[in-house]
């Protein structure tokens, strides 16, 4: 199956981006210093990892539903949870990371944001933790896609869906994990770039998207 290709609403975007400033100044410092973000991509904190998670959840895409509620496993530094968290308040965002000291950023970050009332934080391994049942479980090149469906799909609600940030090679990853997601009885998955094409050719982002239930 070849890609589905959207079209992001960057009049939307950039003005999310206006409430972004926080969030990008506490990466390019602290994360850096936490070993969160590499030195090396403050200069590309906007195009390439801001931007790649705002347009995920475009309200005019329709992936991420109003008033979801959402689970971003290896959260990390917090992309794509922070960016989905201020770009859409209406959903409420659990972010799972394993590692302590990143969690600890995590708290402290949700802190000084103000997200306190619609994040929460889980310290565990995705495989670890209780069942969630949320609507949207999310995650951002955190493994390959067998691997990210083994551990996110315990967490999905019924008709829940699964949206992972990939990159260009999405679709064969999705050839190589047809088979576990027919065994978890996901349907409809596919591979979704959302555009238009940045300056270095490639779209805004790239996911793969499976849906739960029949």
């Amino acid at each position: 199956m070849e890609p589905r290709d959207l079209t992001a609403d960057l009049t939307w975007a950039a003005e999310v981006e206006t409430h972004l400033g926080p969030l990008h100044d506490l990466l390019a410092t602290e994360g850096v210093t936490r070993g969160l973000i590499g030195p090396r991509e403050v200069p590309r904190l906007w195009h390439r990892h801001l931007r790649n998670c705002v347009v995920v959840v475009d309200p005019s895409l329709e992936l991420v539903g109003s008033d979801a509620t959402v689970c971003d496993i290896g959260s990390g530094a917090g992309l794509p949870g922070l960016v989905w968290a201020i770009a859409r308040p209406d959903l409420r965002i659990t972010l799972l990371e394993p590692l302590q000291r990143r969690s600890r950023f995590l708290h402290e970050a949700v802190t000084e944001l103000g997200l306190a009332d619609r994040v929460a934080i889980t310290t565990g391994r995705a495989q670890d933790v209780a069942p969630l049942g949320v609507d949207v479980v999310t995650s951002r090149a955190l493994a390959p896609l067998p691997t990210v469906v083994e551990w996110s799909w315990p967490h999905l609600a019924a008709n829940g869906s699964l949206i992972a940030i990939k990159g260009g090679k999405a679709s064969e990853e999705l050839a190589d994990s047809r088979e576990m997601i027919a065994e978890h009885g996901g349907r409809d998955a596919e591979v979704i770039r959302i555009g238009p094409e940045g300056d270095d050719g490639h779209p805004q982002a790239t996911v793969v998207r499976v849906l739960a239930g029949g």
